[in-house]
């Protein structure tokens, strides 16, 4: 029997925040870890290895938007993702539910979800067996369990019917996953803001033994304070010995929060969608490049910053003109910049939790971070 290519090693804690090693057949990742967002196969405005200069270890793809186009049999065919997209590292592939979630006339039962294709306007069906047929054909390191994705606000009664849904979606993903041997399978914990919802969901997922679990529903509109008392009061019930993904977050101060609390992967695609729109991330807050105030400034995005854009002495000023002047490298340059931004974050997580210091840290980053009122 060949040995599982999946392994979580817990290195250090600081309080509840820890730092770990999550192996995968395509390399390790290092935790705390953010996963920038490739959803059609591509990071917006990278090329795979200004990813990885940034420090990225692994990268997320989106099952829905990948069988729309190019669909999961060409991208099978070309090598799987890692092949397709070129990047050698660790993938994760969100199982679509949330986008299906999303789209408007879309009908749920406990089968799974009927809506219309948004690219061609045919009638498409997404079931948990059909998001795992697809996340096997893609070949992701990591793929996501087919869940219901409560919106917010939603009454109780609403939020238990999607975890009766998830829980039961999630056994037949189990049943219907046919690579276990180098695909891991992590469950996701839904139950909106209701407690002991919640602590439902966690508990029969944690009965199923599976190789990581993730929390999601909370990057949905509920705010910055309601993310943080479902993060607090979920993280404690996954095990230890196992990966924590918080789906879809976020901001920094999101993020420092959440690792407070014990969780482990992130992704999130504010960094690149903000660049496009020439808010860049700094020491000391968010910028926008395209205010007037930096028409003239000679000065990097952040002076304490060694990304590509940074380092090789890309002014704002310069940076400014690219937005005003719709070039195509402006998103380039600051998307380059955000992204490295967001891994040095971890970085600097990750090293204050192995040194013991991360509550420490967390107020120093704030104290800095927050000290600017942040981009309009």
């Amino acid at each position: 029997m060949s040995q599982n290519p999946f392994s979580f090693r817990l290195e250090a804690r600081s309080g509840d925040a820890r730092a770990g090693v999550f192996t995968t057949p395509h390399g390790p990742v290092h935790t705390p870890a953010f996963m920038p967002v490739g959803t059609h196969g591509a990071v917006k405005a990278m090329m795979p290895e200004q990813v990885r200069a940034t420090g990225a270890e692994i990268v997320l793809g989106n099952t829905y938007h990948l069988t729309l186009r190019p669909g999961e049999g060409l991208v099978q065919k070309l090598g799987g993702l890692h092949g397709f997209m070129r990047w050698s590292g660790p993938i994760l592939t969100d199982s679509g539910g949330f986008q299906v979630f999303s789209l408007p006339n879309k009908e749920i039962s406990d089968r799974g979800v009927q809506f219309k294709n948004e690219v061609t306007g045919d009638a498409m069906e997404l079931t948990p067996e059909r998001s795992i047929e697809i996340q096997n054909a893609l070949g992701a390191d990591v793929i996501m369990a087919f869940d219901e994705c409560t919106p917010f606000p939603a009454d109780e009664k609403l939020a238990a019917t999607g975890v009766r849904r998830t829980l039961a979606w999630m056994e037949r993903c189990v049943r219907a996953h046919a690579r276990p041997h180098d695909q891991a399978l992590f469950g996701i914990v839904q139950g909106s803001v209701y407690e002991p919802l919640r602590r439902r969901c966690a508990e029969s997922l944690v009965a199923m033994d599976l190789v990581g679990y993730a929390v999601g529903g909370v990057s949905v509109g509920e705010g910055h304070e309601l993310l943080c008392r479902i993060t607090e009061f979920t993280a404690p019930m996954l095990p230890e010995t196992k990966p924590r993904y918080l789906m879809g977050v976020g901001l920094p101060e999101d993020l420092v929060a959440a690792i407070g609390y014990g969780m482990d992967m992130f992704d999130c695609v504010i960094p690149t969608r903000f660049a496009r729109s020439g808010v860049a991330f700094t020491a000391r807050g968010r910028i926008r490049l395209t205010n007037r105030r930096y028409r003239r400034d000679a000065f990097p995005i952040d002076v304490s910053c060694e990304c590509a854009a940074c380092a090789g002495g890309f002014a704002r000023a310069y940076l400014h003109h690219l937005f005003a002047a719709n070039e195509i490298l402006s998103a380039i340059l600051v998307s380059i910049h955000n992204v490295s931004f967001y891994e040095r974050l971890m970085r600097n997580a990750r090293a204050a939790v192995l040194a013991g210091r991360y509550e420490e840290w967390r107020r120093g980053f704030l104290s800095e971070y927050q000290s600017t009122p942040a981009a309009e």
